[in-house]
């Protein structure tokens, strides 16, 4: 299976990378290293975590307070968003049905 990402969840990593940065320095690094493991077990095991009502599944992040959304069409597994659990976490939901097999 292939990962892409939207290209809005794409903005939301680059966006919250560079605010941890600003805040420390290498901090968005770690950032951006724990979305990559994240994706790599996505990728690896992309039916490991529940489908929830509208068809995606949602891994949280281990240290950072944000989660991965995805969902699966055919061979592709589709990151909606990089979102941060504790800000509105539904606003991304209606990229959800903007990108039907």
């Amino acid at each position: 299976m292939t990962l892409e990402f939207l290209p809005e969840a794409s903005s939301e990593l680059y966006e919250a990378a560079e605010y941890y940065e600003s805040k420390q320095e290498g901090l968005g690094m770690r950032f951006r290293g724990e979305i990559s493991e994240v994706c790599h077990l996505i990728a690896k095991h992309p039916s490991l975590w529940r489908e929830r009502p509208g068809g995606y599944r949602r891994v949280n992040c281990p240290v950072f307070p944000y989660f991965i959304a995805y969902f699966i069409r055919g061979d592709r597994i589709v990151i909606a968003a990089v979102a941060h659990g504790h800000r509105h976490p539904d606003y991304w939901k209606h990229r959800l049905g903007g990108d039907k097999p």
